[in-house]
């Protein structure tokens, strides 16, 4: 993971030189202070994938290029075999499988999302992005908080919801869980 984080901090790193823009402004973008965004462009801090869509989409290139260092580069269709979908680990308990990384201009990014079950004391981190979202629970349970109300899925539940919102989720049961995520 840690060689990931590094290596998309410094695609932020470039994007910043070659389009000259202060860290003040990619923190701001973000919702987060110039000392966070910093550790993020060392690899020091772990990413939000809907920041990083954020700064795709204020800056007009594709979220592959941030997250893999890659262009998608088919237009007509991108086959992703099981287990096959380029990955990241964007902190120590999600993993990110991008379903449909080599096409290009698409309207949406789907995921497979692995979160690894954390102590029920960790304090939840939520987030917000543009768009909306849609959720599908593949294996195992989780719970996602959205704005205040907190909701219970399982294997085969799915949930479609405003991606402005802050929200936030974990696994239950001491297990792992793994579901599609489409951010629209």
């Amino acid at each position: 993971m840690d060689e990931q984080l590094k290596l998309i901090g410094e695609r932020l790193s470039g994007l910043r030189d070659v389009l000259d823009i202060k860290p003040e402004e990619m923190a701001a973008l973000c919702g987060i202070s110039v000392s966070q965004y910093e550790k993020m462009e060392r690899g020091e801090a772990e990413l939000s994938v809907a920041n990083l869509q954020k700064i795709a989409k204020e800056y007009g290139i594709s979220l592959d290029v941030l997250m893999f260092g890659e262009e998608p580069k088919m237009s007509t269709y991108f086959l992703t075999r099981k287990g096959q979908g380029k990955r990241v680990e964007r902190r120590s308990a999600y993993l990110y499988e991008s379903l449909a990384s080599g096409f290009r201009g698409r309207k949406a990014d789907p995921f497979i999302v692995t979160v690894e079950p954390k102590p029920d004391d960790t304090p939840r981190e939520k987030n917000s992005h543009s768009g909306q979202e849609f959720n599908m629970v593949i294996e195992g349970e989780m719970e996602i908080t959205i704005g205040s109300k907190v909701l219970r899925l399982g294997e085969g539940d799915s949930l479609y919801f405003d991606a402005t919102q802050p929200h936030g989720m974990r696994a239950l049961n001491n297990q792992r869980v793994r579901f599609l995520a489409i951010i629209f």
